[in-house]
């Protein structure tokens, strides 16, 4: 018989060029490498490194099924990679070199899937979390290219782990946590051990979705599919708060990041990125970078740091009453005196759009909901109107008219379905925003300059040319106490922290003033103002208070308390 051709015959690969594609299932799979010129991700068995701004894209081959988590090493050197198998197969864990863009070794220990990898802070270690059907955490010697030693990574009672992190300044630590179980461990090198602590949460239980630890090893802070986050300390092993106690994160923390600058930035199940700061976790929005003020003909937009003008909109013989950013940070909403509300682009200061006619005698008072679909002014007459703005559109929703004099300040609650808006006819009304009706009205011998909600929004805080500060209750609308603000004319401006722990005031005495809000005194006074002062306002980290007066001065002061 003829000898058949053997089926096994030499046929050549195709080279892959490019990918597009990114399906997000991978839990923190996307990775800014430390030069941060490039992006590493897994698709598939592949992992891809694209260069930020070329857009480039090199590729590295040798899973042999779907990557399930991937790691980069501190400096940058080294990526490490884990993929799914098949029930009871070896699951590979692959280093590779960055910058050779080659595999350096394949190690196998894991059964099943390979949960998380972690490297240590000077590239020594690489450790490693199996999946469900292996439960083991093991550390690699990266030099050596072998195991130094393994152990169960949760205990027997509780649920598996599946987040892993390396301490940032010991290559001995490392923490895992997941269903009930969060663990500190020491590796003994000497005797090829490592021994785990259980960290203490009392009665609480949660599971663990995300993990990220300072950069001093002071706390790491943990991410729960219940939407809230724990601060544990690593010494302690004890749990040093948790939040935020309300408005949790919608269906749970899945990414979490301590950033340098102090501060979380929080992604969560819904979409939702946010900054936010311990003890409260609650969302600080905006920035305090950039600030804007307005007067006679312009709005300018100040930067922070430098003090320095980034932008100059003018209006010619127009006055500006207010202006508000929207929350996405798109657009600038400014109130004139010529009955127009105008919206500018920050960047460049163009036009996006006018509103003709909004009031009678001029707009008084703007401010924009959270959810940028809608814009609240008041009016030199009285008047409140609710805009619906769209894509290319602006609509009066409603008019509301109970205001007898005009309307001096609008402040929006967080839901947007409440608003409540300051007269100089000595009222202050609450307005449903989804009934567009009247919800309450506060009635008070004084032309009112200045309201805020408190964050919990059951009380606002009022003031006025009668120099009071005016506590109600949102619910009825009853006076819950009065303090002096002022020994000579009026509050003009007034502000809450996000906590609603301080407020600021600021008025015709030239004085900015700090106040304890539960205690209602006064802890601070800035003296520098030599106009009157006609408004104040605190930046959304609680670092500066910016207070404008009628001279036409600007003044940034230290914020006195760390929050």
């Amino acid at each position: 018989m003829e000898k058949q051709s053997s089926p096994k015959a030499e046929v050549a690969e195709l080279e892959l060029e490019a990918v597009i594609g990114f399906n997000g299932h991978v839990p923190t799979g996307l990775k800014c490498h430390p030069d941060q010129e490039h992006l590493i991700y897994p698709l598939g068995c592949t992992i891809l490194i694209q260069a930020i701004n070329t857009q480039e894209q090199n590729f590295l081959h040798g899973h042999g099924n779907n990557v399930s988590c991937v790691t980069i090493s501190r400096s940058g050197v080294y990526i490490a990679s884990g993929q799914v198998t098949f029930m009871g197969f070896k699951a590979d864990i692959i280093l590779w070199d960055y910058k050779k863009r080659e595999l350096i070794a394949r190690l196998s220990l894991h059964k099943g899937k390979i949960e998380a990898l972690a490297f240590s802070p000077n590239d020594l270690y690489l450790v490693s979390l199996g999946g469900p059907d292996d439960g083991s955490v093991v550390v690699w010697s990266i030099a050596k290219r072998e195991a130094i030693c393994g152990s169960p990574a949760a205990s027997l009672n509780v649920g598996n782990a599946t987040t892993i992190i390396f301490s940032r300044c010991r290559d001995e630590m490392f923490v895992t946590a997941g269903n009930g179980s969060i663990r500190v461990w020491e590796l003994d090198l000497p005797n090829r051990k490592i021994w785990p602590t259980e960290c203490q949460t009392g009665q609480m239980k949660r599971i663990v979705m995300s993990i990220t630890i300072a950069d001093d090893d002071s706390f790491f802070f943990l991410g729960t599919t219940t939407g809230d986050i724990l601060k544990m300390n690593p010494r302690t092993k004890l749990l040093a708060d948790t939040g935020p106690m309300k408005d949790k994160f919608s269906l749970g923390v899945s990414a979490i990041r301590c950033l340098k600058m102090g501060g979380l930035l929080v992604g969560s199940g819904a979409g939702l990125l946010v900054f936010c700061k311990s003890p409260s976790y609650k969302p600080i929005n905006g920035t305090a970078e950039l600030f804007a003020t307005c007067a006679k003909k312009d709005i300018r937009v100040w930067h922070t740091l430098s003090n320095r003008e980034l932008l100059r909109i003018t209006v010619p013989n127009m006055t500006c009453h207010g202006i508000d950013f929207m929350k996405d940070g798109k657009s600038i909403i400014s109130a004139w005196d010529d009955g127009r509300i105008r919206a500018f682009a920050p960047e460049t200061g163009r036009l996006m759009y006018v509103i003709n006619n909004a009031h009678r005698i001029g707009v008084t008072a703007i401010a924009t909901t959270s959810d940028c679909k809608r814009v609240i002014s008041g009016g030199g007459e009285g008047e409140v109107r609710v805009w619906q703005i769209g894509c290319q559109t602006q609509k009066l929703e409603e008019a509301l008219k109970e205001h007898k004099s005009s309307v001096s300040c609008i402040r929006v609650k967080k839901n947007n379905e409440e608003c409540v808006t300051a007269s100089t006819d000595g009222t202050c009304i609450i307005w449903d925003l989804v009934r567009l009706r009247r919800n309450q009205m506060i009635l008070a011998n004084t032309l009112f300059q200045c309201v805020c909600y408190h964050p919990e929004e059951f009380q606002i805080i009022t003031s006025g040319t009668d120099r009071k500060i005016a506590y109600w209750e949102v619910f009825d609308g009853s006076v819950i106490r009065e303090l002096e603000g002022s020994l000579s004319g009026s509050i003009n401006g007034m502000d809450i922290t996000l906590e609603g722990v301080h407020f600021v005031t600021g008025g015709n005495d030239h004085l900015v003033k700090v106040w304890d809000y539960n205690e209602g005194e006064v802890t601070h006074v800035g003296v520098g103002h030599s106009g009157n002062i006609t408004r104040i306002r605190i930046s959304p980290g609680n670092q500066y208070i910016v207070s404008v007066s009628a001279d036409g001065a600007i003044l940034r002061w230290k914020y006195p308390f760390t929050s």
